[in-house]
């Protein structure tokens, strides 16, 4: 009778699960479709309410290629990264690697797939990837199901071979027993599957809950039912999993000490899993990879790493730290690495982030950038420069998402210089506007790495380092900074890869513009984070301002870069533009926009903010929602 109600609690609770998946899968779906109209919100706000978290198990069992190769395969989501071993030489590769992965409300739930050919030990070549939303997978199989999946290329998105793998949520119960059998083994010194009184209270000190700490000798007697002084491991995982469910005893995390949310028993069960599992390598999957070209190189990065030849890292300054520039994609959740030429990074690093380097600049190099901006400009409107234009897709082929050729408005055969093709139009449609009806909800200005801080004293602190920073200097003599000061701040940066026009970010009239002579310094994090660097306000750059009736004054700068040989403007003074209506362009280079709003406008997303918080730069598109109206929160059309 006890097994069958077991069973029955066992079900109803996978049930449960399952369910709540459902619903918040069909929220998010919900969602999608209404981000074009005001319903929408409210849509949002119930997403954000549905309480649902599990744990997902990922196998990739192996894969079927074209050619024989030792491979060896990677999975991003989220923040982390994870690899397989690399196998034997073959064309059909099996690794049988698994890893459980977090899903949560408000989480990463696109999941990338990359498998790489690892024939040569000083460099390991992706040949095709796949993207699967864990949500939906789960979902339609709710049990581990082998699924084939087509591999594509990254530049041309040809199918490369297939990829099969298996995905399940896991049942709570089940992770509860499994969590208190491991933890419990731990503190079973003497290995006899059996706990002592003192070994068990050794284990509840460690939970941190003092309530719990008087009550270990009724918990011990109610698990100790013949009375013999000790109690099994399954009797006593048993017990605490009921106890969990009725009382929670648990405060802290006994893997890494962090404090547990005691009213979300689910998730707090959750977490001590999959820190357990990490904090003792129980997976298969090798993880502390960011990005899974990082992963690729395995313990070959590691040595790289540790002998500081090359760095990944999220937080502060890392950009003028790194060799290697890492953003957080908004849309999938997950780190991605920018490509940049090593030598480029070597060079910028020892003009920008030493006083040699920019006393060097002073001394006349600021005239050289002048002239071979203006030079690489002619040159890349020439005709023989349309030659370049396959060599740099090549270059950036990992980067689909920013260059994707399905979505420019012309063939590229059309293009008949390099400029042209920078400049390139996108097909209408290709960039949705968030709440197009809504002049209250700002968006973003261009497809970009942005960092948003809501007080310009939040932006020195976390990314802006040059000491002469300033919203007057940023503005110029001018534009009366007054409306402007200790106002919010956007920073959009344009990589070469990116889509390279600029659309107004709330809907209004130009004012005026107003040029402000400068140099042309590159505007990577590694110039924007030096402190011997004055990127933004020493730099070429247009002023436009913006009269609004839902923000006030806006503040539009277009700031010129190394390379860039020109900013472009397509509106004049007096127009009246709509949200998301293009306003310029910048020829070849990476180039950056900042918006200035007046002080408690807007308040700005909490994702961006807090991306920006950790000095991680989030990779947007055209259109993407940005900040809400301080006017409109003040009516509660919004929470």
């Amino acid at each position: 009778m006890g097994n069958g109600n077991s069973r029955e609690a066992k079900e109803s609770r996978r049930s449960r699960l399952l369910q709540k998946l459902q619903r918040f899968r069909s929220h998010r779906h919900l969602r999608s479709r209404c981000s074009r109209n005001a319903a929408g919100i409210a849509n949002q706000r119930a997403v954000t309410a549905e309480d649902f978290s599990g744990i997902a198990l990922l196998t990739l069992i192996g894969a079927d290629m074209k050619f024989k190769d030792k491979w060896l395969a990677c999975v991003s989501f989220g923040e982390q990264t994870f690899r397989t071993e690399v196998s034997d030489t073959t064309e059909k590769p099996i690794w049988n690697s698994e890893k459980k992965l977090l899903l949560e409300k408000n989480g990463p739930s696109l999941a990338r797939v990359s498998v790489f050919e690892t024939n040569r030990l000083s460099r390991n070549k992706i040949v095709g990837y796949c993207e699967l939303d864990i949500f939906d997978f789960v979902v339609q199989e709710p049990e581990s199901v082998r699924k084939s999946f087509d591999l594509l290329d990254p530049a041309s998105s040809k199918v490369v071979g297939s990829i099969f793998l298996s995905c399940a949520i896991e049942d709570p119960v089940e992770t509860e027993k499994r969590f208190a059998k491991r933890i419990l083994s731990v503190v079973d010194y003497n290995e006899d599957g059996q706990l002592s009184f003192k070994e068990f209270s050794d284990l509840i000190r460690a939970f941190g809950n003092l309530a719990a700490s008087k009550k270990k000798e009724e918990l011990f007697r109610a698990a100790d039912l013949n009375g013999d002084g000790v109690v099994t491991i399954d009797e006593l995982a048993a017990l605490l999993a009921h106890q969990q469910e009725k009382e929670p005893i648990i405060n802290n995390c006994p893997v890494c000490g962090e404090a547990l949310q005691i009213s979300d028993k689910l998730n707090a069960m959750i977490h001590m899993t999959l820190c357990f599992d990490e904090g003792t390598g129980n997976q298969v999957m090798t993880g502390g990879f960011l990005t899974d070209r990082q992963a690729s190189y395995g313990w070959m990065f590691k040595l790289s790493e540790w002998t500081h030849l090359s760095t990944y890292d999220v937080g502060l300054n890392t950009g003028s730290s790194a060799s290697h520039i890492v953003v957080i994609d908004r849309k999938t959740k997950r780190l991605v690495e920018e490509l940049i030429d090593s030598k480029i990074v070597l060079s910028m690093r020892a003009i920008y982030q030493s006083k040699i380097g920019l006393r060097l600049m002073d001394q006349g190099a600021k005239e050289i950038l002048q002239r071979l901006s203006e030079k690489q400009g002619k040159k890349m409107s020439s005709v023989e420069s349309a030659q370049k234009i396959p060599s740099f897709l090549e270059f950036f082929k990992a980067c689909k998402d920013q260059i994707n050729m399905a979505e420019v408005r012309y063939p590229l055969q059309h293009f008949k210089t390099f400029n042209e093709f920078f400049i390139r139009e996108l097909k209408p449609g290709a960039r949705p506007i968030a709440y197009m009806n809504r002049d209250d909800v700002a968006v973003s200005a261009a497809d970009c790495r942005l960092m948003a801080f809501q007080s310009v004293e939040d932006s020195t602190r976390f990314w802006i380092k040059g000491r002469k920073f300033s919203i007057r200097g940023l503005l110029g003599k001018n534009v009366n900074p007054n409306a402007f000061l200790d106002g919010s701040l956007v920073i959009f940066r344009l990589a070469p890869q990116d889509y390279h026009r600029f659309h107004v970010p709330v809907s209004g009239v130009i004012e005026k513009f107003m040029d402000v002579s400068g140099s042309l310094y590159t505007v990577n994090p590694i110039a924007v984070n030096s402190k011997y660097c004055n990127v933004f306000t020493e730099n070429k750059r247009t002023v436009a301002i913006l009269s609004t009736a839902e923000f006030g004054k806006v503040a539009f700068v277009a700031i010129g870069a190394t390379m860039v040989g020109s900013i472009n403007f397509v509106r004049k003074e007096g127009d009246h533009l709509k949200k998301g209506d293009e306003l310029g362009y910048f020829s070849f280079g990476g180039s950056t926009v900042i918006c200035v709003f007046e002080k408690d406008s807007i308040r700005i997303d909490e994702d961006l903010l807090a991306n920006s918080g950790r000095s991680l730069e989030t990779l947007v598109s055209v259109g993407m929602q940005l900040g809400v109206s301080t006017r409109t929160l003040a009516g509660s059309t919004f929470s």
